[in-house]
């Protein structure tokens, strides 16, 4: 990445993405009257402060209505974040959520404000967990200074002024005064130190903590939502692409001439080394004619990859003699080769794509003095990087309008390439606003995949049935050794093992056993990878989950007491289990032909169980009856919007059991549509019991925790219905039964 400084912040754009935030002191900057829309964008004409209302600090603007404005710096893409985030406001604030609207800041006002609004990116489940306490230290501070001007205007002690609802009291005087009446002088007063402040016990919540409907659903029914597929700007001109259809290949020629006279065509544009634009007065022109242009790929070598060499490739990392050991304890080798029983199985799961309903699309407009872009995305530092080093132009003269999004899952995030495939479009065609938008089939050959990877564990059993040694070795693609992170090197991943860890905090592995070996074989191939919802904790929750099933099946117990007896030393962990089985009613009689599995692990901070009943039909059909997820997020902020978030998860995790993965052939992603890349139909859904379980003594995710619990329930259900296990993905390729 070039390092390009911005004149005014001297601050390179490599610098701006990875450079921490000051956030924990930085939130409350006074002063700087701002405008705002519902989408994020800065509105167009200039409204005085009575209309816009009063900035007490960087998160709360008050109206002389009393509206509260709560600004929210992270994206909101359908996960609940912008809700979430505003009780946590609005809580501290005490303002009354009738009186709340909110409002995103920009990625270019956070870099002129010093990032005051802190680091914007939105995945990993870290929304709110990330910065829930200085957005609530903000709020905190914002209604010390709402109460202090009032205390002044009155000429009493602030300690005996009080604030319920926006309404402030002085009960000695049995007067009264709102904040819309005080927001002008309390921006005057001096701010609190954000360490000082002492927030609210969270057991003691009265907005936060409750199922509060979200904010964004009624404009997304009525129809009052702008996405960012649906920006229209004076001038503007559509843009389709294509990309070459082999990861590594080139744009060889194309014959522009072939399409020249076609309606609406403006122009054929070379985006890159790999990709070709053309340029219509409608994005149905330029789609159209873009598969008239006749295009010569230079595919180069892995044109000769497919879903066998890849699988082949794999497999020989489950048998090298080396690999990397992420973790070794006791020896687990001599352990299993001693014992009494040995279980052996092997798994393997797919490429995924992110398949959101939105397919990548953004706006750009460059001039030689400015460059924008309206984008729907999970970073919007990230777009506005990419932005800047496409244009040419120096940060501060770049701007990113974030649109809520019509889906994310992880693959708006780091990757910003439709930015700049936009961004390298626009540049061509100066002053013109640019709309490129991806076709479904695009969008769905040219992801960036969750990883391919299989997996080998062994145990070893004593006679009594107790776990003596297990030993698990992951092969796969490496997300951080794509990216050419430092965090992957000499074939070293931890990542890729997520969910494995002894350590507590983010995703540790449930189970102790008395000798333990986990390895991870790196083996790379040519399809890109990134995040994609529960990145590795879903084929990482899958493979223990269904093998630890496998052992206790060996030694003649029951799965859930079977795990019980592994996880003495994590207390957590058992309690979710614990949940589950008991919401399901686990070791009671179901129907004929009924069966339970289940499944617990741990990704994003929080810890997961679930129970799936399923019964399996004389040919082999599969249906989910019920499932019942248990979570342990620490504090939950909107249990309505978890329980949502936990169905979201299981209608996206059985797409992927059911019906998820991307196959290469000659080089190629072959999946390119809904037809050939299923999604879970909503007849096909179970009913899904969702039990939360706060301990509040930490922070934990939402959007993704509950998603890698899923397949393994299913499975394991599976297993218990036909007497045999299912160790690959997806299951439409699976014969269950002997039919």
């Amino acid at each position: 990445m070039k390092n390009v400084k911005a004149s005014k912040t001297n601050l390179s754009r490599r610098k701006f993405i990875v450079g921490s935030a000051a956030v924990a002191g930085g939130g409350l900057a006074l002063g700087i009257p701002l405008s705002f829309d519902r989408g994020g964008m800065a509105s167009a004409e200039s409204r005085s402060a009575a209309e816009t209302g009063t900035e007490v600090n960087a998160w709360v603007v008050i109206r002389p209505d009393d509206t509260c404005v709560i600004r929210i710096a992270r994206s909101e893409m359908g996960q609940g974040t912008e809700t979430g985030l505003a009780q946590l406001v609005a809580e501290e604030l005490e303002c009354g959520w009738t009186h709340v609207r909110t409002e995103f800041p920009t990625p270019g006002q956070n870099l002129a404000r010093k990032r005051v609004w802190g680091e914007m990116g939105t995945g990993g489940s870290r929304g709110i967990r990330s910065s829930e306490d200085y957005v609530r230290r903000g709020a905190a501070a914002a209604r010390i200074m709402l109460l202090q001007a009032a205390a002044d205007q009155w000429k009493v002690p602030v300690g005996e002024v009080s604030v319920s609802d926006g309404v402030i009291t002085h009960a000695a005087s049995k007067r009264t005064t709102s904040y819309g009446k005080v927001a002008v002088a309390a921006a005057k007063v001096t701010p609190p130190d954000p360490k000082t402040i002492t927030l609210k016990n969270p057991k003691e919540w009265k907005t936060a903590g409750k199922p509060i409907k979200r904010l964004d659903t009624a404009p997304k029914l009525n129809g009052s939502l702008v996405y960012a597929i649906d920006v229209k700007q004076p001038g503007m001109l559509c843009a389709a692409i294509k990309q070459c259809p082999v990861f590594g290949g080139k744009l060889g020629s194309y014959d522009q001439a072939k399409i020249a006279g076609r309606p609406g065509v403006r122009r054929v544009v070379k985006v890159n080394d790999s990709t070709v634009a053309v340029v219509a007065d409608t994005w149905w022109h330029a789609k159209t004619a873009l598969d008239a242009l006749p295009i010569i790929w230079d595919e180069g070598p892995n044109a000769a990859q497919s879903s066998a060499t890849i699988a082949e490739h794999l497999q020989e990392g489950l048998t090298a003699p080396a690999a990397y050991a992420f973790r070794q304890e006791g020896d687990a080798p001599k352990a299993i080769a001693g014992a009494a029983k040995k279980v052996e199985a092997m798994y393997s799961t797919p490429f995924l794509a992110h398949s959101t309903m939105e397919p990548m699309n953004c706006t750009v407009k460059v001039t030689a003095d400015r460059a924008e872009v309206w984008v729907p995305t999970q970073n919007g530092e990230a777009a506005l990087a990419a932005l800047s080093e496409e244009s040419g132009l120096p940060l501060e003269k770049c701007e990113v309008y974030k649109h809520v999004l019509g889906g994310g899952f992880g693959r708006r995030g780091g990757a910003q390439d439709y930015v700049r495939q936009a961004a390298s479009i626009a540049k061509q065609m100066p002053g013109v606003p640019i709309k490129m938008i991806w076709s479904r089939e695009e969008d769905t050959t040219h992801d960036f995949f969750r990883p391919i990877s299989q997996c080998r564990g062994v145990a070893g059993l004593d006679e009594s049935g107790n776990v003596v040694g297990l030993h698990l070795r992951v092969s796969g693609q490496s997300i951080n050794a794509f990216l050419n992170s430092p965090q992957a090197k000499d074939g070293k991943d931890d990542r890729q093992l997520q969910g494995y860890t002894d350590k507590p905090g983010d995703a540790q592995l449930g189970y102790s056993v008395p000798n333990l070996l986990i390895e991870y074989a790196m083996r790379n191939t040519h399809v890109p990878v990134g995040p994609w919802r529960g990145v590795n904790t879903n084929q990482n929750a899958v493979y223990i989950e269904c093998f630890i099933d496998e052992v206790a099946r060996a030694a003649g117990a029951d799965p859930v007491e079977f795990r019980r007896k592994l996880m003495g030393n994590h207390p957590k962990h058992l309690a979710v289990l614990n949940a589950a089985a008991e919401k399901a009613d686990w070791g009671k009689p179901l129907p004929a032909g009924v069966h339970r599995g289940v499944a617990q692990f741990m990704g994003y901070g929080s810890y997961s169980a679930a129970v799936a009943e399923v019964s399996v039909s004389n040919d082999g059909k599969v249906k989910i009856h019920r499932m019942v997820l248990a979570i342990n997020c620490g504090h939950a902020v909107n249990p309505g919007q978890i329980a949502a978030q936990v169905e979201g998860s299981v209608a996206y995790g059985l797409t992927a059991t059911f019906y998820g993965e991307c196959p290469v052939e000659n080089g190629r992603m072959t999946s390119k549509n809904f037809d050939t890349y299923q999604i879970m139909r909503l007849a096909e859904m179970p009913k899904v019991e969702t039990v939360i379980v706060p301990t509040y003594d930490f922070w934990g995710g939402v959007g993704e925790p509950t998603i890698c619990v899923v397949a393994p329930s299913v499975l394991n259900a599976i297993a218990a219905a036909t007497g045999k296990p299912v160790r690959s993905l997806p299951l439409k390729n699976v014969k269950l039964m002997n039919a």
